[in-house]
């Protein structure tokens, strides 16, 4: 953004020379691979093709360029070998529509449970209030103010929390 209009400019322009070099096919589909374990880890071949778009076999061969590097479960997915255990997960949070949390895996499930009227019929997905890793609510600001829809009844604290979050969205959009 240039003086609050989108700009384009060259990559070379602003990454220099080096950055218009070729890239190795096999390289850069083993860098997908271990980035994206970083950050969606465990996960199946599957899971990478689909989050990355790109076909089977070349999620599967960047898998493979770094099978050193990972680790087998019993559940069939792989991650990254001596990853550190999770951190806690966080407090109540109010996560935006279209939050990269439900993006590129296949089976939402463990996050949304039944409820696919979360992801539209045009693929976009509502804003959501995540408590313990899961989906309690959906959310809406119509007149600028956080509603929430909770998915069953939710407790006073939990209400509270998600509550102090929307007062946090709200000065941030109203600033």
């Amino acid at each position: 953004m240039v003086d609050g209009r989108h700009a384009f400019v060259l990559v070379r322009e602003w990454l220099g020379e080096r950055s218009s070099a070729p890239i190795d096919r096999d390289r850069a589909l083993a860098e997908l691979a271990r980035r994206y374990l970083v950050g969606h880890g465990p996960a199946s071949d599957r899971d990478l093709a689909n989050w990355a778009g790109i076909g089977l076999r070349d999620a599967r061969a960047g898998l493979e360029a770094i099978a050193g590097q990972l680790e087998q479960r019993e559940d069939g997915l792989v991650d990254l070998a001596g990853r550190p255990a999770p951190t806690p997960l966080p407090s109540p949070r109010l996560l935006g529509p279209f939050d990269p949390l439900l993006h590129g895996w296949p089976d939402r499930t463990p996050i949304l449970g039944d409820r696919t009227d979360v992801v539209t019929v045009n693929g976009i997905f509502k804003a959501i209030a995540l408590v313990k890793g899961r989906a309690v609510a959906t959310w809406t600001r119509p007149q600028g103010k956080v509603e929430l829809s909770p998915f069953a009844p939710i407790s006073t604290a939990v209400k509270n929390a998600l509550v102090a979050d929307g007062t946090a969205v709200n000065r941030f959009l109203a600033a």
